[in-house]
């Protein structure tokens, strides 16, 4: 538990739960939204966020929180843009960064031990 993060998920293709607007990401597109719960002493309870993620966001955050930089030489985090200096380049989102890598769903800086009080019980 004092090292434990567990995300629950789906397994969502073709976009079917997402009903919102999908951003386009860049050219190759991304993949849907999805419902997530996080549980860890250090999530931050009843929180509902609403920062863009979908399934690669697992990636980005082992990427981040174990200081591993890209896992792979073909992120697309490593790709040329092709049109890096158009300001109306379809391949850069208006919301960066666009995909989120889940640090805002935790606080690391908790000193509890995430247990429940006696008057929650």
């Amino acid at each position: 538990w004092n090292d434990t993060a567990i995300f629950v998920t789906v397994d969502e293709g073709g976009g079917y739960y997402d009903s919102g607007f999908i951003q386009p990401v860049d050219f190759f597109g991304t993949g849907p939204r999805i419902p997530m719960i996080a549980v860890s002493r250090f999530s931050k309870g009843g929180h509902i966020r609403h920062t863009y993620s979908e399934h690669s966001s697992f990636v980005k955050f082992v990427e981040r929180n174990w200081y591993l930089g890209r896992l792979s030489e073909r992120s697309r985090d490593n790709l040329p843009n092709p049109r890096v200096d158009d300001d109306d380049s379809p391949y850069i989102p208006a919301n960066m960064p666009a995909i989120g890598d889940l640090f805002d769903m935790f606080d690391f800086g908790r000193t509890d031990k995430g247990d429940r009080d006696e008057k929650d019980n």
